[in-house]
Order: structure tokens, then C-alpha cells, then sequence
């Protein structure tokens, strides 16, 4: 396995993990929508996974760079630039990204939603381009059987037979 398989299975977890974050930031954010959480709880839940996801982001892209995968890297890198965007700009009264106190206000708790839901359709979209490429790198550095290159390796019948 060489240094490409390594990295595709790095961002698979990757994606998948902030996959499912994104999925439970909809989900959390929907609950208070629906009032089943009040704005307090829900912004400290959020506030506390924004700065892992910023950090699970940046070291994807980080790693995209140092490879030598340019496209990706160019394709991936608006959401994490946006994600750090949000978080840099923020208002300087605020606890977090997800402030209480303004979480209702001006309609931010439909833009939050919204948000997250084209961040969510993001990372599904990587992370089946991400399973491509590690399943295409992997396969292409298979290139031995039972220690003897693919090309000389004889095929036969018998199990024991090398």
C-alpha cells in the first residue's frame, strides 16, 4: 500500500466522521427549531465540535496539499476556507458560532440550517469521491501475488504448487 491508499483511507474516515457531525449539528439544530431543546443548550452542544471539525478540514486539505493532489485539493479547500471564514468572523461578544442570544434573531436559525445542509451534501459528495480514489489507489498498488510480481505470478490449479 503505498502513500495514495494510505491517504484516501485517511480522508474516508475523515469525511465520514465530519459526515456525521454535520448530520447531528441538522439534527441538534432541528430539535431546537422544534423546541424540543432551548437555544443554551443547543449553541454550547454546537460550540463545542466547531473547532474540531475547522481542525479535521484544515488537516484533510493540509494533507491533500503536501501529496500532490492539486484538484482535490483545490476542490476541497472553499468549504474549509468558509468554515474557517465563519469562525474568524464572528462577532466578538458572541461564545461561539452558535450564540443564544442571537440564534433566533434575523432568521439565522433557518440560515444555520441551510448551512449545514449544504455542508452535509458536501461531504457526501467527497467522501464518495474520496472511497473512489482509495479504492482505485489500492487496487493499482496490488500488484503482487503471494510476494511475486503480478506479471511472472502463474496461475494454476493446484493450491500448493508456487
Amino acid at each position: 500500500m503505498g502513500i495514495d491508499g494510505l491517504l484516501f483511507i485517511l480522508s474516508v474516515i475523515d469525511e465520514g466522521a465530519l459526515l456525521f457531525l454535520v448530520v447531528y449539528f441538522v439534527i441538534t439544530l432541528s430539535d431546537l427549531e422544534c423546541d424540543y431543546l432551548n437555544a443554551t443548550t443547543c449553541c454550547t452542544r454546537l460550540n463545542r465540535f466547531v473547532l474540531p471539525e475547522i481542525i479535521a478540514q484544515s488537516a484533510l486539505a493540509v494533507l491533500l496539499l503536501i501529496t500532490g493532489h492539486w484538484i482535490l485539493f483545490l476542490l476541497y479547500i472553499p468549504c474549509t476556507a468558509w468554515i474557517v471564514y465563519l469562525f474568524v468572523t464572528k462577532p466578538t461578544g458572541n461564545i461561539g458560532l452558535y450564540d443564544p442570544a442571537e440564534i433566533h434573531n434575523r432568521h439565522q436559525l433557518k440560515a444555520y440550517m441551510r448551512d449545514n445542509m449544504i455542508k452535509m451534501g458536501v461531504h457526501l459528495i467527497f467522501f464518495f469521491i474520496f472511497l473512489y480514489w482509495m479504492i482505485y489507489s489500492l487496487l493499482k498498488d496490488d500488484t503482487t501475488m503471494f510476494g511475486v510480481p503480478a506479471e511472472k505470478a502463474k496461475l494454476t490449479d493446484d493450491p500448493y504448487e508456487l
